[in-house]
């Protein structure tokens, strides 16, 4: 018995030796990326009947997958015609506002515009906000809005048009808005800023009032463009 493990004691001694080597290697690539053993991030698809009901349309509730934004023909600041064809094959951050608001628009206006500053640069990424007063917010108002809000025409769109596509895209499409039924075609703006993926699916929901939630969504845009 002696003699045997005298005779494999090298191989032995080998196997210890390249055993540490192999977890000391192993060590090293989980220390400085800790993605190598765990499955790469992805973001839910949201589906109607998975958001809140207050904020979706009644005829899309029961909706429960390949749910995607709707085809739209908007104008925006400058009087340009804005349809889902300037988004096309792009990541983009949508809300809904209006120009005269005083309480929780000028804190979410605020906060498109440091994801337009984060983002400046990145052609994958813009940001499209709908006006859901389109009698007061013409697109005149929308252009004075523009210059004193600091807007930048190539990565965000400020836009207006028929009252009813409009509610139909908050309630519908987006899912970001209450129902205000005494008055056809109204509604109660939230405080969501909604991410849409490439394909026009809704990847995510967050509150635009909270600074916190401004920096998830750029953690998010980050996460949507490596698993794309």
């Amino acid at each position: 018995m002696l003699r045997f493990f005298a005779k494999y004691k090298f191989f032995g001694v080998v196997l210890l030796v390249l055993s540490a080597i192999i977890v000391t290697i192993i060590y090293q690539i989980y220390d400085t990326d800790s993605t190598f053993f765990s499955p790469q991030k992805k973001l839910p698809i949201f589906q109607p009947s998975e958001v809140n009901s207050e904020l979706v349309d009644t005829t899309v509730q029961y909706v429960k997958k390949y749910h995607t934004i709707s085809d739209f023909s908007l104008v925006n600041q400058n009087g340009d015609t804005i349809t889902e064809k300037n988004y096309e094959g792009k990541i983009y951050v949508a809300d809904f506002f209006f120009t005269t608001c005083q309480t929780i628009c000028p804190v979410m206006t605020d906060h498109m515009s440091k994801l337009q500053v984060k983002l400046e640069g990145d052609e994958d990424v813009l940001l499209l906000s709908h006006s859901v007063t389109p009698e007061i917010d013409t697109v005149a108002q929308l252009k004075r809005y523009a210059i004193e809000k600091g807007v930048n025409d190539s990565k965000w769109n400020l836009v207006t048009g028929d009252k009813k596509q409009i509610y139909d895209l908050a309630r519908k499409s987006y899912l970001a808005a209450k129902d205000v039924p005494y008055n056809k075609y109204d509604l109660v703006h939230t405080e969501n800023f909604v991410l849409v993926d490439k394909k026009k699916r809704i990847r995510g929901f967050y509150d635009g009032t909270d600074p916190e939630s401004i920096e998830q969504i750029l953690r998010d845009i980050k996460t949507l463009k490596a698993s794309e």
